[in-house]
């Protein structure tokens, strides 16, 4: 398997969006990528459904980008708890400077704005925070899914077939 080397991080807090954090974890573990759920410190994550609960791998504060080849940022009301810690919008920082795939789907596209790494750049989201990504500067597209370089972004749910798509193309 060509992707059986890679690791990917993947974001988790309270409320996430269920289908945006299983699926892509899922679809990676379906490929031989190694996934690591970090959140902010408590075992577990209630999604914003209340079904299907996540158990966090790992906390933010101990990963280091140099470990992973890419980032997930589920949607949900998790990135507005995501985006108020200085180690999430660090490390998005990071993975984005290093050129390594970051994707966002939904609202997760709140971190990427908190981490000042989307102006000047095309995405989507959900259209609830279309206005919020216009504001900070990015070209906002009403698509399944948009690739602008290491960006990898969509739209809801629905979107994750293309989602998947996109970033499993970007992380070989």
């Amino acid at each position: 398997m060509a992707l059986a080397s890679k690791r990917v991080l993947i974001f988790a807090a309270p409320y996430y969006e269920e289908l945006e954090l299983w699926y892509p974890k899922i679809r990676l573990e379906e490929e031989g990528v190694r996934t690591v759920v970090a959140g902010l410190g408590e075992r577990s994550y209630t999604g914003k459904r209340g079904s299907y609960p996540v158990t966090e791998d790992a906390h933010v504060d101990d990963m280091d980008t140099a470990d992973f080849d890419g980032l997930i940022i589920p949607g949900g009301y998790a990135p507005d708890i995501l985006r108020r810690s200085a180690k999430v919008l660090e490390l998005t920082r990071e993975f984005f400077e290093d050129g390594k795939p970051i994707g966002f789907i939904c609202h997760a596209g709140w971190v990427p704005i908190s981490a000042g790494i989307v102006t000047g750049r095309r995405g989507t989201s959900v259209g609830a925070i279309r206005d919020d990504l216009e504001n900070a500067g990015m070209i906002w597209s009403d698509e399944p899914v948009v690739v602008d370089g290491n960006l990898i972004s969509s739209r809801t749910p629905a979107d994750l077939g293309a989602f998947m798509k996109a970033y499993l193309r970007a992380l070989s």
